[in-house]
């Protein structure tokens, strides 16, 4: 393809209409008609990065595989495009802001006065187009975080306004607004979309497509009039009506001729029909289960809806392999006791710990995991999870009576879980954490190599603290295996129990790489498990 085409995807009258599945969903679409395809996202928030924000601030923080800790939206894109993302496919402002400074302070500019236009917004310019100087790829979608008349995205809508002057035809741009129903009138209103557009007009910027957001279908009436105020084609008013799954979405967009619009406006051939054949298959084993197991997410964040992101949609995704209905449910780790936890975690067929920071509801997790190992019930424990697994085994198997993570407890007369060395001098918190893909060594004749059926992975990291080595013969010689370890530092990555039907924690983040096409085998191999158990549980 001789010149990349960038699409920007901006957001108008809510925050959270589903900017980030609409780009997924359009890039989905593209890619099945052959064209090659990455989405990214700039957030205006001035963090670096989101990784020291807590999820109440932002829901989870996703981890690439080259160790940016971004925002969850990713996630999205590569589920749907089983396409790894990078450091370069998440900007913020902060992270713009940094780069000037720092080219000001070394000179760069030759003593210009430094202003938002020309150098913030050609430094927004110059990340977006990074993705597409690498020649991988015909079309760039690109989300811009916030709602059209925020402070804080002025910069880069801005940009945008610069780049379609630059490009042409080479640049187009989707507005997401709200269609609201209103109950008592009975009735669409397009009046917020009409402002939302007027709006983006003020700043320079005329959508080419409008996808209105709805829990009622549009008629031709309201498309037209949307059409006449906003000065886009009829044809160009997309209608996204609220959906059963985020699974649903693309094949949605697919009827209303998305794709083919925006290929028909930046004069790329359309003639071949997308290959969605996986993707049916996909929707239909996950929407005709044959079954339904209850999954138990023990976690602090458990009440909001992003923290664990992730996880849910792995459990998705593992369900249709296993044709089985996973009903996911979330139990606050603070509510768990001894006195409290047959009844908490009564009727699960098994148990996820997830993972976390702090000491906020740890204990609560440990007597979870606790059960789980008593009880035989199939058992996940993920970063985090997987710390407190080796801390339950140390207090009651063991023997260690206060055994602890010196992350919670740095007194701790038994340290099983303690810092790595290389994090000991390192004092500031963002980016500083052991972030990305590592290697893994899996021992043959495991429960873990059954898992993976191979003796070498990969997988992504998010953590400071891992499992002491002083006192890993104790640990093996008791029964916990360590079946996953990084041969370059000789970390224990996975444990096991072997004489559980089903006890597996890891160190790192399974859930970052599950995808639609490539369900994550942990996650597969754990609900059938669950599965199994389910059918052989006693009443």
């Amino acid at each position: 393809m001789a010149l990349v085409k960038y699409i920007f995807v901006t957001g108008g009258v809510a925050s959270s209409l589903g900017k980030g599945i609409i780009s997924a969903s359009l890039a989905k679409l593209l890619q099945a008609r052959g064209f090659s395809v990455t989405i990214q996202k700039l957030d205006p928030y001035i963090n670096v990065d989101p990784g020291t924000l807590n999820p109440y601030e932002h829901g989870e923080c996703f981890v690439t595989d080259d160790g940016a800790e971004t925002d969850l939206d990713l996630g999205h894109y590569e589920r749907y495009l089983n396409v790894p993302t990078s450091q370069a496919n998440n900007v913020t402002t902060g992270r713009i802001y940094q780069e000037v400074i720092n080219k000001e302070r070394r000179g760069d500019y030759l003593g210009e006065t430094v202003q938002v236009i020309p150098h913030i917004t050609d430094e927004i310019k110059r990340r977006i187009k990074l993705l597409g100087n690498s020649g991988k790829f015909d079309f760039i979608i690109t989300e811009i975080g916030g709602t059209v008349g925020d402070i804080e995205s002025l910069p880069y809508i801005e940009a945008v306004r610069q780049m379609r002057w630059e490009m042409g035809t080479s640049c187009l741009v989707i507005h997401l607004t709200l269609v609201p129903y209103l109950a008592a009138a009975g009735e669409l209103k397009t009046k917020p979309t009409q402002h939302s557009v007027k709006a983006l007009l003020e700043l320079g910027v005329q959508p080419d497509i409008i996808v209105c957001r709805t829990e009622k279908h549009l008629n031709e009436g309201m498309r037209n009039k949307i059409a006449l105020f906003c000065n886009v084609d009829p044809t160009a008013v997309i209608e996204s009506i609220d959906a059963d799954s985020i699974y649903d979405v693309p094949l949605l967009m697919h009827e209303e001729k998305l794709d083919l619009e925006v290929l028909d406006k930046m004069k790329m051939p359309s003639e071949k029909e997308p290959d969605l054949n996986s993707w049916y298959e996909f929707l239909h084993k996950l929407k005709n289960p044959e079954g339904e197991i209850t999954i138990g997410l023990i976690g602090k964040y458990v009440e909001l809806k992003d923290a664990y992101k992730s996880i849910n949609e792995s459990f998705v995704h593992a369900g249709a392999v296993n044709q089985y209905k996973v009903k996911v449910k979330s139990i606050h780790s603070e509510h768990i006791s001894p006195e409290t936890v047959a009844e908490s975690l009564k009727g699960l067929h098994g148990i996820l710990v997830a993972p976390g920071f702090g000491s906020r509801g740890i204990e609560g997790k440990i007597e979870a995991i606790r059960y789980a190992r008593e009880s035989k019930i199939p058992f996940l424990g993920i970063c985090l999870g997987m710390q407190c697994a080796v801390i339950e085994f140390g207090r009651n198997v063991l023997g260690l009576t206060g055994a602890h993570s010196t992350e919670m407890a740095p007194d701790t007369p038994f340290p099983v879980i303690d810092i790595m060395e290389e994090q000991k001098q390192i004092h500031e918190m963002g980016g500083t954490m052991r972030l990305g893909s590592y290697p893994c060594k899996i021992e043959q004749g495991t429960k873990t190599f059954e898992v993976y059926n191979t003796d070498l992975i990969s997988e992504r990291h998010r953590h400071r603290y891992e499992f002491n080595n002083k006192f890993l013969a104790e640990y093996q010689k008791s029964g916990m295996k360590t079946p996953g370890i990084n041969t370059l530092n000789n970390l224990v990555e996975i444990i096991e129990l072997a004489d559980h039907p089903w006890f597996i924690g890891v160190q790192f983040h399974p859930e970052y790489k599950s995808t639609v096409a490539n369900p994550h085998p942990l996650f597969v191999n754990f609900v059938k498990a669950a599965i199994i158990y389910s059918k052989n549980k006693p009443d």
